[in-house]
Parts: C-alpha cells; structure tokens; sequence
C-alpha cells in the first residue's frame, strides 16, 4: 500500500527555526514521523555524508540497486560514492533522511537540473526495511517542493516497468507515465510543476 500525504505528518510542537526569505526553505531542515514512529530529519546531502553510506547500503538488497541503478550490482564502489556526495548546488540537489535517534542514513532523493536549466531529473533510494513506512514518499514530495521553489517546470525520471511500487507511487504523486520510446522496459515519469498547488511556507 503506497502512503498518502497525511500519512507522513510533523511532530508535535515547533519543527523549524526562522527562515530567511531568500532561501528556500526545503534548504533547511525538516523534521517529520514515519508511520512507525520513525522520527526522521530531512536536509540536503553533505560529503560528510560519505561516511554513511556503507552502513546505509548494507540494508539495500541487491534487487533494490538494479531497481535503482538498472544493472546488477552488489554493492557501489568508494568512487561511485565520492561522485554522490560530491555534486553542484547550481544545477542539483540531494537531500538526506536521517534517522534521529540514531544517526543513521535511512534514504536519499537526488535531483539533477537538464541543460536547458527547465527541468529536473529525480532518483531516490531507500532502506529496504522501510519500504512501506512513508519514507519514499516523503523524501518525493520534499525533492517536488525544491523543484517548484527553484522554479523548474518538470521533474522527470526512468522507472523499470517492473517497478509497480514506484510506478504506483508517481502516478499518485501527480506524474504522468508513459512508455519510454528509446529503451524497452522502461517507463518515463513526468511532473508538470505547474500542476503542483503552490507551496505554503
């Protein structure tokens, strides 16, 4: 069953300091519970980060990674990892889910800019264990929040056909799919940001 919006909702009390109204405010941090309980703390990756990833990866089934990566793998190199963490605020972002008591890496949205400087291409990975909990489809709505921030028109991705999960979740998110013309097995996902009701900070 794929998680609807209310399902992941903030703690109680206040979650956020003042914000300054040249940032956007997907920048900063965000606290939200999972279904289970999970009290999870959202931000942008740093290469700090690096040093998360194993512990991370070690909860990600080799299934998950070709879902992810569409190639098999065991696991990812230190050089496939040092490029992750290491990319260009201008043109992407990645934002991190942490868990708060206990510091571990939960999940990870990326968004990559095209050349045209319009759109945006998304992937996302999360522990395996917590497929279910909420914590994709909060780490999607946050990475669509970002995107309309900054002023994209679309946010786009590649999902294996098989991926029923998150196909199913995209289509609930508001994204178009269709088959990729280009690469058999493949379906193309698309968000018109404009379709996106706009941000209430």
């Amino acid at each position: 069953m794929v998680p609807k919006p209310d399902d992941v909702r903030p703690p109680p009390g206040p979650v956020a300091a003042a914000v300054s109204p040249e940032e956007p405010i997907t920048l900063h941090d965000t606290h939200v519970v999972l279904l289970a309980g999970e009290r999870v703390l959202l931000r942008p990756l740093k290469v700090a980060d690096g040093a998360l990833y194993p512990d991370f990866l070690s909860d990600v089934t080799t299934d998950d990674l070709r879902l992810r990566f569409f190639a098999p793998m065991r696991a990812l190199s230190p050089e496939m990892i040092d490029k992750l963490i290491h990319y260009d605020p201008a043109n992407a972002m990645a934002f991190i889910a942490i868990d708060e008591s206990s510091g571990r890496m939960l999940g990870v949205v990326r968004l990559h800019d095209d050349n045209s400087g319009k759109n945006g291409e998304f992937a996302i990975l999360v522990r395996s264990q917590l497929k279910g909990h909420g914590l994709g489809w909060m780490l999607m709505k946050h990475m669509i929040a970002y995107a309309k921030e900054k002023g994209l028109e679309n946010v786009r991705g590649q999902v294996l056909a098989e991926n029923s999960t998150m196909l199913t979740m995209c289509a609930e998110l508001g994204f178009h799919v269709a088959d990729d013309p280009d690469e058999k097995g493949v379906r193309l996902v698309t968000l018109p940001l404009a379709e996106v009701p706009a941000l209430v900070h």
